[in-house]
């Protein structure tokens, strides 16, 4: 899989930060079912790895990555649970290291232009916290970092979702403000017809 392909495919990647697998695996379902194609579970809820691993053998054709890594032990856990994909919010060389070691994708975070692109050498970044800088930081970076590939994640919103595309991100990794309680088929279906605009703009 080449995951920076995969992200662009995806567009929209929920971050999922809830307290037990439990909700996580409900919260996967309604991806799901509003035909996402690429999710993060994070190393914060209870019984993460296990979360991992359900959705592997719940959802086949569903990308599942493990997020929120920032030990070489937990690399390793996300590693036997099945992950396709490694994610940390900030520079994580022994995550890399283990990563690399199992033939897997890596999102390393950072915010600082040379942080960023420190990780976009080597793969996909992680713009962690995005909502900082917003996506005029984001333009910034991509003008000194031509064909960056760069998923901004951290209190961005859903209806600011298509600005960032628009200013060049990869994909968005969207938190509360797309997995909250509701209708999560109508935000995925409100952050398309927003892109569509800004694609006829």
């Amino acid at each position: 899989m080449d995951l920076i392909e995969q992200l662009r495919a995806s567009r929209i990647v929920p971050v999922v930060r809830v307290a037990t697998a439990d909700e996580a695996l409900e919260l996967a379902g309604r991806c799901v079912r509003a035909r996402l194609k690429t999710i993060e579970f994070t190393a914060t809820t209870a019984g993460w790895a296990e979360a991992v691993r359900a959705a592997r053998a719940e959802w086949p054709e569903l990308v599942v990555g493990a997020g929120t890594l920032r030990s070489r032990q937990d690399a390793q856990c996300a590693v036997e649970a099945g992950a396709q994909f490694l994610v940390s919010p900030l520079p994580a060389p022994a995550v890399r290291s283990v990563a690399e070691w199992h033939g897997l994708g890596f999102i390393e975070g950072g915010f600082t232009p040379a942080e960023l692109a420190a990780a976009t050498a080597l793969g996909p970044a992680k713009l962690f916290p995005a909502h900082v800088g917003g996506p005029a930081y984001l333009r910034s970076l991509l003008a000194v970092l031509p064909g960056a590939a760069i998923m901004p994640t951290g209190g961005v919103r859903l209806d600011d979702a298509a600005q960032w595309l628009a200013a060049g991100a990869v994909a968005v990794g969207l938190g509360s403000d797309l997995t909250a309680d509701g209708d999560l088929t109508e935000r995925v279906q409100r952050v398309e017809r927003a892109l569509s605009a800004v694609g006829d703009a």
